[in-house]
Parts: structure tokens; C-alpha cells; sequence
């Protein structure tokens, strides 16, 4: 039978559930005490801004490398695992991504090796190879903080704690995949060995590289064998665009590439016939899917004609697009003042407002992945001039870089179209951003050692 209660048992519930609702309030009122106690004892972010006094556009090019190599080596530092394993890495930022990211490592790699940080660069590879899952994926990021947890330090003016250990995440703030992470990651461990001209780490993680190329093969197209990606799913992570990407498969085909020149220089004869042929494959697939002489560049999609940069700077700095196509690519990118003022915008033309994330439209910053200017794009786009052989163009860039870098004082994440760090209410440019400084870094180095004034490389801007 269903038992009623007496008048009296009920208020003794209410008085109860009241009660427990109270402590409930309390406990998680002194949880917040304690956490905002723990934030406000963190140390104060330090300015990064280093004042140069430079004048002559010479000067200001000298102290945009120092800036950048500053920038650079200030993300390095020591985490640990929960095993209590110790590694060099290199975080991604200070004030929003002190973590290491495999996409923004991967690129930043380049400067690191160029600026002799060899340590820092092999163990971040060791790192990312230790928590690479069996079926070859690795880590988006390695993290110890959470989104709310960041944005809160951020929002305080405190350094992210760095305390606890650090721990891979596998899936985006989406909910997706980072294929070009992994492409990354296999690029970067081939570019320590033959920038160090040690092959050692790969032939200790051999498997793994295999293996991350395989995983990368599971979402390749049946019909062409190019990767088919879902929204969200690379670095332009706050458009939708999905299917076959140019930037995507250029990562793809550079890391097949890569593997079959390793796999032959450490006498991998079947491997290298694999690897080889698969490479070929992918470059004559991108070349027939993307190219459109027409326009005179390759697409980025084949529902989105448009130019974007870090696919098309790296057919040509890399060597997939023929002598012809880089300077048509060049030229149009030129044409269309794709690294004026800041070198280089990420597109020639907006994509779709319906395609950009709604959480970017409420910040303001629809253009973060379109209209915006990044300079690991303009590094990219300055070495892919040096590589066409039109030095004088690169130098302008360069020096472009360097007068935004000099008067900021720092490397920010992404400029706006007048010029400036992007900043609205809701949303500040990260400064420094290593991937960005570290890019650069390595542009320099392009630059001077085509100059055949490599050794210039050492004084640079010591007296800013």
C-alpha cells in the first residue's frame, strides 16, 4: 500500500533536504574559496613585450629575429607526467596555451632547430611518440588545465599553474580529430634527423611513424586516396569545411615524402618502394583535384575556390607545385595583397559567414581563420619566395614581419586587417605565440643562408 506521510514527517523532509542543501552551498562555496585562494597566490603574468629601440629598417629586421628567438625560447619549459617522467617542451603560449600542441610544435620545430634548441625538439618528439596510441593517433595537445581553468588565470592576470602532471587529449575542443597533427609530427621527427643528421629516433619509433601514417590512411578517400576530413578537423579549426582540403593533403603528401626518403637512406628497401609510390599517388591526386590554372592557384576544396595561403606556400616552398605554378601562385597571392599590411592573410576571400563557428561570430572575430594575418604564414610565405628564387619580394615581407614584431614588442597569434594584434571584447590575441616566433625564426634563417650571410645570423640585433 502507498504510505502517506504525517504533516509533522513532511516538515522533517523539507527540514532535511534544506539542510542538505545548505552544506551542499557551503562545500561548494569553500571549493571555490579554495581554488580562487590557489589562482590569486600564482604568480603575475610578466609583460612579454621587449622594447627595441631600432630605426633604420635594417635595425628593426635584426631585432624582429631577436624578439621572435626570445619569444621562442621563453616557451620552453619542464613538465612531467603522471609517472613522474620529466620532459623539455614547448608550450604553445604563456597566457592562454601553456601546453604543448602537436600542430603548433610541429611547425614551431622548424625554428627550434634552426635557433639550436636540439634538446627541446627531441624530447618533444619523445613525448608525443610515448603517448601515441596504438592505432598510430597522436595527442591533439598535452595538457594540465582545463578551458575554464585558463580562461579564469588568464582573466586574473595569473600564470596557468604547471604543477600538475600533464596528460594527452586525443579529440578538439570540437569534438573532432586533428589530422594534421599527426601529419606533423612525422614531418618534424624527419626534419630533426636530417637537420641533426642523427636517424636515430627514427629508427626507435619506426613502427610509430608507420603507424601514424596508416592511422592518417584510414580517412583518405577510396577513389584518390587524398584525406577527407569533417568540420573543424585541421588548423583553421574555427571553419567548417570538410572533404578534401589542399592544406591537409599537402601535410599528408610532405609525410609520406618525408618517410620514403627515410625509409631509403636507412636501407628500408620495401618501405621505401611503399612509401614512394604512395607519395607520387597523393602528389598526382592533389595536382588533378586542386590545381586550377584558370584561377591560378590551387583551391581549397573543391566547394571552396579560394586561395588560402598555407596550402599554397607550402606546394611551393616544399616542392610539390611545379616552377611554373609557384610563380603563377606567387603572383596572384601578390595580386590579390594577401601580406599587406602583416604578412600573410589566410585567404584571398571569405568563406561562408553559415561555415565559421558560432562562438567566433559572439567574440567578434569571424575573420580569425579568413581575413586575419598569421605570421607563420607569412614565414611560410617569405621562405616560399626565398625558394622561387625571388629574394628581394621575401626581404619585404621579412621586413614587414619585423616592423609589426618591433613596434609590438612581441609575437602575437593573429593581426587584424588594419594592422594590429586582433583584440575585441571578448577575445585577445595570444603574444607571444611560439608556433608563430618560431616559423619566423626559421625564415630568417632561410633568408640569410640564400644571402650565403649565415654567420650574420649570431649578432643579430644584440643592441636592441
Amino acid at each position: 500500500m502507498r504510505r502517506i506521510l504525517t504533516s509533522a514527517q513532511r516538515r522533517f523532509a523539507i527540514k532535511l533536504l534544506g539542510m542538505s542543501l545548505i552544506i551542499a552551498i557551503v562545500y561548494e562555496l569553500r571549493l571555490i574559496a579554495i581554488y580562487l585562494r590557489r589562482m590569486w597566490r600564482q604568480p603575475r603574468l610578466i609583460d612579454p613585450r621587449i622594447i627595441a629601440k631600432a630605426t633604420t629598417s635594417e635595425k628593426i629586421k635584426e631585432c624582429g629575429y631577436r624578439i621572435a628567438l626570445a619569444n621562442l625560447q621563453g616557451g620552453i619549459e619542464t613538465r612531467h607526467l603522471a609517472d613522474g617522467r620529466e620532459f623539455s617542451v614547448l608550450c604553445a603560449g604563456i597566457r592562454n596555451f601553456r601546453e604543448p600542441w602537436a600542430r603548433d610544435f610541429g611547425f614551431a620545430s622548424y625554428g627550434l632547430l634552426a635557433a639550436g634548441e636540439l634538446a627541446t625538439a627531441r624530447e618533444g618528439l619523445e613525448l608525443f611518440f610515448h603517448l601515441q596510441r596504438d592505432t598510430g593517433q597522436f595527442p591533439v595537445k598535452i595538457h594540465s588545465t582545463s578551458i575554464a581553468d585558463r580562461y579564469i588565470h588568464s582573466l586574473f592576470d595569473r600564470e596557468q599553474p604547471i604543477y600538475n602532471p600533464i596528460k594527452p587529449k586525443y579529440i578538439t575542443a570540437h569534438n573532432t580529430i586533428s589530422l594534421d597533427g599527426n601529419c606533423l609530427i612525422v614531418i618534424s621527427a624527419m626534419r630533426y634527423a636530417t637537420h641533426t643528421d642523427d636517424d636515430s629516433i627514427l629508427k626507435t619509433h619506426w613502427h610509430g611513424l608507420k603507424q601514424a601514417v596508416a592511422w592518417l590512411t584510414g580517412h583518405a578517400h577510396a577513389e584518390d586516396g587524398l584525406l577527407h576530413q569533417s568540420a573543424f578537423t585541421d588548423w583553421a579549426d574555427s571553419v567548417g569545411r570538410v572533404g578534401r582540403i589542399l592544406y591537409t593533403n599537402v601535410l599528408y603528401w610532405k609525410a609520406l615524402h618525408e618517410l620514403a626518403l627515410a625509409a631509403e637512406r636507412l636501407g628500408y628497401a620495401e618501405d621505401h618502394a611503399f612509401y614512394a609510390a604512395k607519395a607520387q599517388g597523393i602528389h598526382d591526386a592533389i595536382q588533378k583535384h586542386f590545381w586550377r590554372p584558370d584561377l591560378g592557384f590551387f583551391i581549397t576544396g573543391i566547394d571552396y575556390e579560394i586561395l588560402s595561403s598555407s596550402g599554397n606556400t607550402l606546394a611551393v616552398a616544399w616542392g610539390l607545385a611545379n616552377e611554373e605554378q609557384c610563380h603563377i601562385i606567387l603572383d596572384k597571392m601578390a595580386e590579390f595583397g594577401m601580406a599587406d599590411p602583416v604578412p600573410t592573410r589566410v585567404t584571398h576571400a571569405p568563406y561562408p559567414i553559415n561555415l565559421i563557428a558560432i562562438e567566433n561570430r559572439l567574440g567578434g572575430i569571424a575573420g580569425y581563420h579568413t581575413q586575419a594575418a598569421w605570421l607563420w604564414l607569412g614565414a611560410w610565405h617569405i621562405i616560399a619566395l626565398a625558394r622561387a628564387g625571388r629574394l628581394d619580394e621575401a626581404e619585404d615581407l621579412l621586413q614587414r614581419a619585423a616592423n609589426a614584431i618591433v613596434r609590438d614588442g612581441v609575437v602575437h597569434e593573429v593581426y587584424g586587417q588594419d594592422g594590429n594584434h586582433l583584440s575585441t571584447l571578448w577575445y585577445t590575441s595570444e603574444a607571444p605565440l611560439t608556433w608563430n616566433a618560431g616559423m619566423l625564426v626559421y625564415a630568417y634563417h632561410v633568408i640569410y643562408e640564400a644571402k650565403n650571410e649565415a654567420d650574420k645570423l649570431a649578432n643579430l640585433g644584440k643592441d636592441c
